[in-house]
């Protein structure tokens, strides 16, 4: 069984969180919401809210699914469940688990009392909950989706082996050169980075020292990072649909990402 204290010993490796955390009112929130609603539902899985978007009108393989941690914005955003039905459109059983407790942060929120109560002691119990029960029932396969402060728990998941391939857009409270040399000396799982050029928290130089780090082989399992220019922090999960740059980066992170996942998923 998947287990907290097999998370400690990455939580004691990491000495400092360098890529800092975007405040919330610098997330892109666009003034014209998407009309689209969300086709799944919620559902509690071992004790834990998560939204679950299954593919329609697709056969899709049952022992693989993906997991998508959110950013801070959690199950209340909109955005964040239309990506998992874009997953799931794209023939994955998509899950969304609610490992923010019931306590998404709201732009109004101030950022340091709120990551006072969404610690990693908090917030991986029902992160782990979850997986154990996917793979509990048969589910043998997972890729992981990880989307600013999700990109965090991916690169966790991907140190611990406990999924088979990860994906993070713009991540934040990552810590360099530690949690990369954490996946250089234990990992089996590729991991492929979305980044943005105008990121006040992974910032390009942050990218480049990321390349460092993993590039040129050094990480052997599988390492891609991709440059976005002209968007922001958030661009993966939000784009205002008036503007062409936006809309266009959205999708192209997440065909790479699909892409990557399917790679090494076979």
């Amino acid at each position: 069984m998947l287990n907290i204290l097999l998370l400690l010993p990455l939580l004691a490796a990491v000495r400092a969180a360098t890529v800092p955390a975007v405040e919330p009112l610098l997330h892109f929130h666009s003034s014209t919401p998407s009309t689209a609603q969300p086709q799944g539902r919620n559902i509690t899985i071992n004790g834990v809210l998560t939204y679950v978007s299954l593919p329609k009108h697709k056969l899709f393989d049952p022992s693989t699914a993906l997991l998508l941690l959110t950013d801070i914005f959690g199950l209340p955003s909109a955005d964040n469940l239309l990506l998992a039905d874009q997953w799931a459109a794209a023939g994955f059983q998509t899950y969304v688990p609610d490992y923010l407790n019931g306590d998404a942060i709201v732009p109004s929120d101030d950022l340091a009392a709120w990551f006072a109560n969404h610690t990693e002691a908090q917030t991986t119990p029902p992160l782990l909950a979850v997986l154990h029960s996917l793979k509990s029932h048969g589910i043998k396969k997972i890729a992981v989706a990880g989307y600013c402060f999700g990109g965090l728990y991916a690169t966790r998941l991907a140190q611990n082996n406990t999924i088979t391939v990860a994906t993070v857009s713009h991540p934040s409270l990552l810590a360099l050169p530690d949690d990369f040399d954490l996946l250089k000396s234990q990992s089996r799982v590729p991991l492929e980075i979305n980044n943005a050029e105008l990121d006040e928290g992974f910032t390009p130089e942050v990218g480049k020292e990321t390349d460092s780090l993993m590039g040129h082989g050094q990480y052997r399992p599988g390492y891609k990072r991709i440059q976005f220019d002209a968007v922001g922090h958030g661009f993966a999960v939000r784009a205002n649909t008036s503007d062409p740059v936006q809309v266009a980066a959205k999708q192209e992170a997440f065909d790479v990402s699909l892409a990557w996942i399917k790679a090494h998923l076979k």
